[in-house]
């Protein structure tokens, strides 16, 4: 199991500020944190791609990959 931290959510993609992270936890609109010390929120990594791929499905799951290194 791989857990994500903060940058790491970011490094992701999801640019949402701590605090709207946790709003939307708070309104169940993103996976919950686990806890692993005092004060450090880390994410599951696969509940994570989860909803990235939620994201993608609910604007018709279609997406482009970036092209290949010196494709125009």
């Amino acid at each position: 199991m791989t857990f994500l931290s903060y940058k790491d959510l970011r490094k992701k993609g999801i640019r949402f500020s701590r605090v709207h992270v946790l709003r939307m936890v708070k309104a169940g609109r993103f996976p919950k944190p686990v806890k692993l010390g005092d004060k450090e929120n880390s994410w599951i990594e696969v509940e994570v791609d989860k909803w990235l791929t939620k994201r993608v499905e609910a604007r018709g799951g279609e997406y482009e990959t970036a092209p290949a290194q010196g494709v125009k």
